[in-house]
């Protein structure tokens, strides 16, 4: 089981609280490598984190000028705001320099900070972008002896699967126009013959919509004729890519968020990974997919988690927004029974709104039992996003993003939230209001039940929901409940995802789930959640009671509790 931190060092680190609209990084600033220090990072493991996703860290275009370093400068027309998006890779083999103390050094600056999340014992993965690259990539960072991509294609073939790039032979590529002063340029954007857009947009003339400041890389998929697949011998880009993922797995990281891998040919994986772990076992790969139907081609091909987006963070969006009854809950984990376990799951990321926000929900408070049901289903992987456990709430337009209730990606920016237990550095949360230490709290404490409590870690699930239906003294409506449990452990989950009501409610157990939990002709003591934390409080029942009478609780407005089921004896 791992909790995963992702961590966007742009803004995680910015104690500028200036904030000019498209303002540059001398205007409002940008964090640094070496901003996640010592104490940041045993502040993220006492708070419950065993990995962090360290997010846009390799070099991708952006507006600002390092050519006196010797890293060449992006064109405005193909670059998504000032500090531009960290997934239009310039080069895979640099570290981008906006994060940098000293240019020169940025990538001895790395190093030290995979050494200082290692020493304090957290693992640290970075995104792996496999499906697109930026328009003017150019690597200047490259071992020798590694070709650059593109460098042999034949320009002249529309495809080719020993091409690196798509290209539209005979045509120009023509960027979309925008009016904002910090896109115009003296000289125009040339590309001959154009190329591909990332998000496989075969056209010339891509709009702001499509992803125009990115290239398609070619995997051997012919799209323009009937996606005919030319997969032996090996396409050139597989092999650049395994260069890749060896160059950056050899420094020492614990593992890849995959950037839209389902936009990359499965057999791609199957052989790329296993390679990879041939060489470095314990290496962690994360795919970002979205059609549930590939899950079961995605862990065959070698990964070890995918995300959960169109299952569990879309029904808990439904619930939480269009006031949609929890026992459709169930639907999720029946849906990808097989596989909980191996989801990575997530109320927020740098794609999603963020909860707090007035264009999501507007309450972190109101969100936490969406969280603790991420947290506590299954045994899977739990992912969150820096400034969400303090209410993050992303108001206003920084930039290229606009007003759309996301932490900006594209722009020199800060998180205000943040900053609050940032503290200049200090990472205590001392300027955090009371509701904001308590929230952060609330967080921790799921995180660390979900390490320290054996049923929480690797126990099974069983669903309560068909026990509890909408006639008895149980509202499915708003409540959901579940157990957790393994030899030695039986933990009861119930949920109040109503944000204005309290619940009073009599849970049933069924006498199939006290056999399960191998609590049957006993009596038991009903711990309360607090008694995980060492806080007692206790109460006795006889299984007979428990099946035919059930337990009766009651839960305040967006109130999740935690029971511990014990023996009598224990």
């Amino acid at each position: 089981m791992i909790n995963v931190y992702q961590l966007f060092p742009r803004l995680f680190g910015n104690k500028s609280k200036n904030l000019s609209l498209n303002g540059s990084i001398e205007e409002n600033g940008c964090g640094k490598l070496a901003d996640i220090d010592e104490r940041a990072i045993l502040t993220l493991k006492e708070f419950g984190i065993t990995h962090i996703w360290l997010t846009g860290v390799i070099r991708h275009a952006k507006l600002t000028d390092y050519r006196q370093f010797g890293i060449p400068s992006s064109h405005p027309a193909v670059v998504k705001g000032r500090a531009g998006s960290p997934y239009a890779i310039c080069d895979y083999y640099d570290i981008d320099p906006d994060l940098a103390v000293s240019v020169p050094h940025r990538m001895i600056e790395f190093e030290a900070l995979v050494e200082r999340i290692h020493q304090a014992g957290l693992g640290v993965f970075i995104d792996f972008v496999p499906n697109h690259l930026a328009r003017e990539y150019r690597s200047v960072a490259k071992p020798e002896g590694i070709q650059d991509f593109g460098e042999n294609d034949n320009v002249q073939l529309a495809f080719h699967p020993q091409n690196n790039f798509y290209y539209l032979p005979e045509r120009s590529f023509f960027p979309p126009f925008r009016a904002e002063s910090i896109y115009q340029s003296t000289s125009y954007y040339s590309e001959e013959p154009a190329k591909a857009t990332g998000n496989d947009c075969f056209s010339a003339m891509p709009s702001l919509n499509d992803w125009f400041e990115t290239v398609k890389l070619n995997y051997g998929i012919d799209y323009l004729n009937d996606r005919q697949t030319y997969f032996d011998p090996v396409p050139g880009t597989w092999q650049r890519m395994l260069e890749v993922l060896t160059f950056w797995a050899a420094k020492g990281i614990d593992g890849f968020r995959v950037d839209m891998a389902e936009m990359v040919p499965v057999p791609f994986w199957e052989w790329v990974v296993s390679r990879l772990k041939k060489e470095h076992p314990n290496l962690i790969m994360i795919a970002e997919i979205y059609q549930p139907a590939l899950n079961e081609s995605f862990i065959h091909a070698g990964f070890d988690f995918l995300y959960d987006k169109m299952c569990l963070y879309n029904r808990l969006h439904d619930v939480l927004i269009h006031n949609h009854a929890a026992e459709s809950l169930s639907s999720c984990w029946k849906m990808l029974e097989g596989y909980n376990h191996r989801m990575i799951r997530f109320m927020e990321n740098h794609d999603e709104p963020r909860l707090a926000s007035p264009r999501f929900f507007g309450d972190a408070n109101g969100a936490l039992p969406a969280f603790a049901l991420c947290a506590l289903m299954h045994p899977s992987a739990l992912m969150v996003y820096n400034g969400q456990e303090v209410g993050e709430q992303a108001i206003g337009s920084q930039g290229y993003s606009g007003d759309d209730g996301r932490s900006t990606i594209f722009d020199y920016a800060h998180m205000p939230q943040h900053q609050q237990w940032m503290n200049d550095g200090l990472f205590d949360g001392a300027l955090l209001t009371f509701d904001q230490k308590k929230i952060r709290e609330k967080y921790s404490q799921l995180l660390r039940l979900r390490l320290t409590q054996p049923a929480l870690r690797e126990g099974d699930f069983y669903d309560l929901m068909w026990a509890n239906p909408w006639y008895t003294d149980f509202d499915p409506r708003f409540v959901y409940a579940f157990l957790r449990f393994t030899k030695g452990q039986n933990i009861l989950i119930v949920i109040n995802f109503n944000r204005f009501e309290s619940r009073a409610m009599r849970v049933n157990m069924h006498d199939d789930s006290l056999q399960l939990m191998e609590l049957s002709n006993t009596s038991i003591h009903l711990m309360c959640a607090e008694d995980l934390l060492g806080v007692h409080e206790t109460v006795q029942f006889s299984t007979k009671e428990l099946a035919q009478e059930g337990i009766q609780i009651r839960l305040q407005p967006s109130q999740y509790a935690i029971f511990e089921l014990k023996p009598f004896n224990y």
